[in-house]
């Protein structure tokens, strides 16, 4: 996964977390606009969320801001 939407990912987690507690959950779309207008990144987090590991549509913003922190 690129650096670009790792940094994302934590960055939307966070805000999420701040906003709404520990226990908010989110999809991978939370991390683009209603637009599509990066189709390669929405296809990587994609890809990274159901196909590499198989996560529920709903998670744990905590769940994936540490999954992130730990990937290499």
């Amino acid at each position: 996964m690129r650096q670009q939407l790792r940094e994302k990912i934590i960055r939307v987690c966070n805000d999420k977390i701040a906003q709404k507690g520990e226990t908010v959950g989110l999809s991978f779309y939370a991390f683009f606009a209603n637009r599509n207008d990066d189709p390669e990144l929405l296809m990587e987090a994609a890809e990274w969320w159901i196909r590499t590991h198989k996560l529920d549509h709903f998670e744990k913003a905590v769940k994936i801001r540490t999954m992130i922190e730990q990937q290499q």
